[in-house]
C-alpha cells in the first residue's frame, strides 16, 4: 500500500479565483489541497488548473463524498471514479471525514455524525479498509465537528479514532478547529480531547475558521464555518499540538466568503510561522 507524505510546510486549500495570482511567481506554500467532486469530469478548466499545479506544488485530495460512516455499503462508482482521479494526479495525501452523507441513492450534502459504537465501528473499519485496497495507497481520517451527542455512544471518539487507525493502517487527519468546535458544544476542555487523541498517527493538521452563535438556551454555539481567519484559541491549540508532535503538514481551510489571494496566503503565513518554530525546537 503506497504511503507518501505531504511536505511539513503549510498548505492551502486551492480555490479557481486565485488561479492567476498563483502563477505570477512561486507561492510560499508547500501544497494545495482540492475537494475530490469537484475533479471527478474528464476534463475541462478544473484539469487545466490543477495539471498546472501539480507541476509545482504537493497536493492533498479530500473527498467529502465517500459516506465512510455510513451503514451502507460505499458507493462503488464514486470509488472508481476517486481511484481515477488519485492515479491521474498521484497525490501526496488523500483524506476523508468520519462521518456519514447519502442514504439509498440520496446525496443530503452535509457531513453528519454518527454513533460511536462496536457496531459503527467495524462497518468504518470496513468502508476505511475497502478505501485504502481499491485505491492502493493509505488514506487520512478526519475528525468531526460536532453539534449533539449520542446517547447510546460506548466509545469516546478519541478512542474510536485510534481503533480504526490500529486495525486498517489508516492515517489520521487533525482538524484542530474541529476540536475546538466540538469542545465548546459539548463543554468539554478542547486540551483534554488532544491529551487523549492518537497523535502518533497524526499525519496532516487542518486549520480554519469558525462563526460564534448561541442554541436556544443561550450557551455558546460554535460553527465549522470556514468563512473567517483562524481564531485565537485554535493557534493556542494548534502550537499545543506541534509541542507535543513536532512539524506536521498543515492546511488553511477558507471555503466560503473566500477572500482575496493575497488574504489568504497571509493566513498561510501565519501558520508557516508556528510551524518553523516547531521545527527550530525540533532540531535544537
Amino acid at each position: 500500500m503506497l504511503s507518501s507524505a505531504l511536505p511539513r510546510r503549510v498548505g492551502v486549500g486551492f480555490k479557481p479565483e486565485h488561479f492567476a495570482d498563483i502563477l505570477t511567481e512561486p507561492q510560499p506554500v508547500g501544497f494545495f489541497e482540492v475537494h475530490a467532486e469537484n475533479y471527478m469530469g474528464a476534463g475541462g478548466p478544473p484539469h487545466a488548473q490543477l495539471g498546472r499545479l501539480r507541476e509545482d506544488y504537493g497536493l492533498s485530495v479530500h473527498g467529502v463524498g465517500l459516506s465512510i460512516g455510513s451503514m451502507q455499503q460505499l458507493d462503488r462508482h464514486h470509488l472508481a471514479r476517486l481511484k481515477t482521479l488519485c492515479d491521474r494526479y498521484q497525490p501526496e495525501s488523500f483524506s476523508e471525514h468520519l462521518a456519514w452523507s447519502s442514504h439509498d441513492s440520496v446525496f443530503l450534502n452535509d457531513l453528519l455524525p454518527l454513533p460511536y459504537t462496536e457496531e459503527t465501528l467495524a462497518r468504518v473499519v470496513e468502508h476505511v479498509d475497502q478505501v485504502q485496497m481499491t485505491l492502493g495507497r493509505q488514506m487520512l481520517l478526519e475528525n468531526p465537528a460536532t453539534y449533539l451527542l449520542f446517547a447510546d455512544s460506548t466509545i469516546e471518539e478519541t478512542a474510536f479514532l485510534a481503533e480504526v487507525a490500529r486495525r486498517t493502517g489508516c492515517g489520521l487527519l487533525l482538524d484542530v478547529n474541529n476540536v475546538f468546535v466540538a469542545a465548546t458544544n459539548h463543554n468539554l476542555d478542547p486540551g483534554d480531547y488532544i491529551d487523549r487523541f492518537p497523535l502518533a498517527a497524526v499525519r496532516e493538521i487542518h486549520l480554519s475558521g469558525h462563526s460564534e452563535t448561541a442554541d436556544e438556551l443561550g450557551a455558546p454555539l460554535l460553527i465549522d464555518s470556514h468563512d473567517t481567519p483562524v481564531k485565537d484559541p485554535v493557534w493556542a491549540l494548534y502550537q499545543e499540538v506541534l509541542g507535543r508532535i513536532g512539524p506536521v503538514a498543515s492546511l488553511i481551510e477558507w471555503d466560503n466568503d473566500v477572500p482575496a489571494w493575497p488574504v489568504l496566503r497571509a493566513e498561510a503565513a501565519s501558520a508557516q510561522h508556528l510551524l518553523d518554530a516547531a521545527h527550530r525546537s525540533v532540531a535544537a
